[in-house]
């Protein structure tokens, strides 16, 4: 298979896993839904792909995986909302999915089909576990 089709398989996988969980939270009525989910997830995959074809050999393609792990955090930040107040805090779960999303996306861009589909129903099953005050 030539690697320009194996890096569109790729990013068509990541869009449909991180749109997977992207469905389920736009569903849940949250804020950061299936758009941006599935922008998130084939960004990752994109940054691990270029790091993987683009910069193998020179540089250590891990190097582009870890600078997705920080800089979701970024991202995750931006979606937890604290009130100090009264101790309200929303968006963790959010922030989680964001942070979840972006890993199954490095793990589609690396080759990790089967990890990143398992990893998506994993996560799917516990969104859909009832919350319990």
């Amino acid at each position: 298979m030539s690697p320009d089709l194996t890096m569109a398989i790729r990013l068509l996988l990541a869009a449909v896993l991180g749109g997977a969980i992207g469905f389920q939270r736009e569903n849940a009525g949250k804020p950061a839904g299936l758009r941006t989910h599935m922008l998130i997830c084939i960004g990752a995959a994109l940054f691990t792909l270029v790091g993987i074809f683009a910069f193998s050999g020179t540089v250590d393609p891990g190097r582009m995986a870890a600078g997705v792990v920080s800089g979701i955090g970024f991202l995750g930040a931006g979606a937890i909302i604290f009130r100090s107040s009264d101790g309200y805090i929303a968006g963790l779960t959010t922030a989680a999915t964001m942070w979840a999303v972006a890993g199954i996306g490095v793990a589609v861009g690396s080759g990790f089909y089967i990890a990143s589909a398992v990893a998506t129903a994993i996560i799917l099953i516990i969104l859909f576990i009832p919350h319990i005050k």
